[in-house]
């Protein structure tokens, strides 16, 4: 049950409450505590005071009272990880809805429930488990997991902040088929590790210390190639076969891409980016009727490869004026590749960091199976968008392709030791 917190401070007996709950200030064997006991006056005289001293508790009970694992990264930093490092083998993403109650108790709230999943978070990145876990993470590696978070329109409005423009409604897309039960959601979190037991810990634990401040609306999880592959930098093949990500930017292309500047938009968003997640079905069995030569003019490059189908390597840049001997272009204009590439898009791009799965199968006996596209970018309705709406119109990829799921969220940036994501939208 919500308290009303109109005499609680954030970071007094509520905030104390959930922490200990959750196996952060004592060695309790308990279920983590609730979000729901959390809300609370952020305006109380002596809220920094608090701030430190809870934050130096933590510091001390986390070295006593939680299973120590290896950890090589860090939850702090001006940007969120998770985002441009290289990704991990699994991933759980998990998208929340905020409770009535916790609407209702709008910035203050909200900011309590992000600072605890965020303490936990920052727990379980250096190693440190939480009681929620249990005992499935002991003796794991923590090295290689990130948590990352973002805000769905919902959660901004809640906190009496304006929308960023960028966050404006993705628009319908006539090849959509889009389930509402995988659609959308006020809290993203996005949990990737080298261990599918690891990713499934975190993310597990993080729903049960959100609730009842939280409800999940959907799960994600995905893989990529892992350990076994014989290049585990390399671009990863998707379920169709083809190697998925080639085109990502790099160095100062990157920068500009997926990270908003300061003078632009609010001033919680800079150093942030805007994520853009769908889940596409393939239909996998139409997709393998079709010989090898006809997958590729589909999309635009060799499938052994990588290569554009105009020549080259992997990374060669396409040439989609050459024209083969019939005297139409090698790579067709409806090829996947062309109406993606940043070089017939004005240069847009962004950062594509997808993820396959496979979930058995439908009640027809065809695969479900896909991949679960995720892409950062500084904003969506001059990148994503747009280019979205040509493949729609025009693509050779869409016969064999089924968007199920779309959300949108905001990823604020990070920040150093003691602080927590989302402080300078909900601080």
């Amino acid at each position: 049950m919500l308290m009303s917190g109109d005499e609680t401070p954030p970071n007094g007996p509520a905030r104390r409450q959930f922490l200990r709950g959750a196996g952060l200030l004592t060695g309790g064997l308990a279920v983590g505590g609730t979000v729901g006991a959390i809300v609370g006056d952020r305006g109380a005289n002596n809220g920094a005071a608090a701030d430190s001293r809870a934050q130096a508790t933590v510091s001390t009970a986390q070295q006593a009272a939680t299973q120590p694992g290896q950890s090589s990264s860090t939850f702090h930093g001006s940007h969120q990880a998770g985002i441009t490092d290289h990704p991990p083998a699994h991933l759980r993403f998990v998208a929340l809805d905020l409770a009535p109650a916790t609407l209702a108790g709008k910035k203050p709230a909200i900011a309590e429930l992000q600072k605890a999943l965020s303490d936990a978070a920052s727990s379980m990145t250096s190693g440190n488990w939480i009681t929620p876990q249990g005992l499935v993470a002991q003796g794991l590696d923590a090295r290689g997991l990130t948590v990352t978070f973002g805000f769905g329109p919902r959660l901004i409005r809640a906190a009496g902040e304006q929308l960023p423009g960028p966050l404006a409604p993705i628009p319908a897309f006539p090849t959509d088929e889009l389930d509402p039960a995988r659609t959308g959601g006020d809290l993203g979190i996005q949990i990737c590790a080298p261990d599918e037991l690891l990713a499934s810990s975190v993310a597990q634990a993080l729903v049960e210390l959100a609730a009842p401040a939280a409800q999940p609306r959907w799960m994600q999880s995905g893989f990529l190639p892992g350990a076994n592959a014989q290049d585990p930098n390399g671009t990863p093949r998707n379920l169709m076969g083809q190697l998925d990500g080639t085109d990502n930017p790099v160095g100062s292309r990157l920068e500009l891409a997926i990270w908003v500047s300061g003078n632009v938009g609010p001033s919680w968003m800079a150093g942030g980016t805007y994520l853009v997640c769908r889940r596409i079905r393939m239909l996998l069995a139409d997709w393998h009727k079709l010989a090898v030569p006809a997958r590729e003019a589909v999309i635009g490059r060799r499938l052994d490869s990588g290569a554009p189908l105009s020549g080259g390597t992997e990374h060669s840049t396409p040439s989609f004026s050459a024209l083969g001997a019939d005297g139409r272009p090698i790579i067709a204009r409806n090829a996947h590749l062309r109406l993606t590439h940043p070089a017939t898009n004005a240069g847009s791009t962004m950062l594509r960091r997808g993820y396959s799965y496979d979930e058995g199968l439908r009640a027809d006996g065809t695969a479900q199976a896909g991949l679960f596209f995720q892409a950062f970018q500084t904003d969506p309705r001059s990148v994503f968008v747009p280019i979205q709406q040509r493949l729609a119109a025009t693509d050779a990829l869409s016969p064999f392709i089924r968007h199920e799921g779309s959300a949108l969220f905001a990823v604020p940036p990070g920040g150093p030791q003691g602080s927590w994501v989302g402080q300078g939208l909900l601080g």
